[in-house]
């Protein structure tokens, strides 16, 4: 099992860095990580609905250049489908189920997903009807996929 996360912008705070140190490596007992992050364009204060869909535009075509046919392609996004832990690891053993060995879980930059990256989704997940920095989302992503495999494998987990 492969599982890309593919991320726009690059995590700073060693915080941040050192959480997802922790999940990747506890996630490489069950899967081979991947974590791709895509250049994030500078986002100017009041700026446009036009500014802000060429910022989307701009990292949507780097997103996209990173996700193969292959890949199972799950978007978080607010308007996604909101599944409790249980809920995505069964949506992950259902994925692999079907024959995908490769899921790729694609978070946005700080103003979104454009159309065209979440159009070629074949899941769209919500973790919440909140928004999340996207450092963090990263971060709450790698926690839930390691407890994802914890629940598939029967191993205990904190409810």
């Amino acid at each position: 099992m492969k599982i890309t996360v593919l991320c726009v912008g690059k995590i700073k705070e060693k915080y941040f860095l050192s959480a997802i140190a922790e999940y990747s490596k506890r996630l490489s007992k069950y899967c081979k990580l991947n974590v791709i992050e895509v250049a994030d364009e500078k986002t100017i204060e009041n700026a446009s609905d036009a500014q802000l869909n060429i910022i989307k535009e701009k990292e949507g075509e780097r997103l996209l250049k990173n996700i193969s046919d292959d890949m199972f392609v799950v978007t978080l996004e607010i308007n996604g489908e909101m599944l409790d832990s249980v809920g995505l690891s069964k949506k992950i053993n259902d994925i692999t189920v079907r024959g995908n060995s490769h899921i790729c879980f694609v978070i946005g930059g700080s103003v979104g997903l454009h159309n065209f990256v979440s159009n070629r989704a074949d899941f769209k997940l919500s973790f919440s009807k909140m928004t999340f920095p996207h450092q963090l989302m990263r971060v709450i992503l790698l926690e839930q996929i390691y407890r994802s495999f914890r629940i598939l494998n029967n191993e205990p987990y904190h409810k």
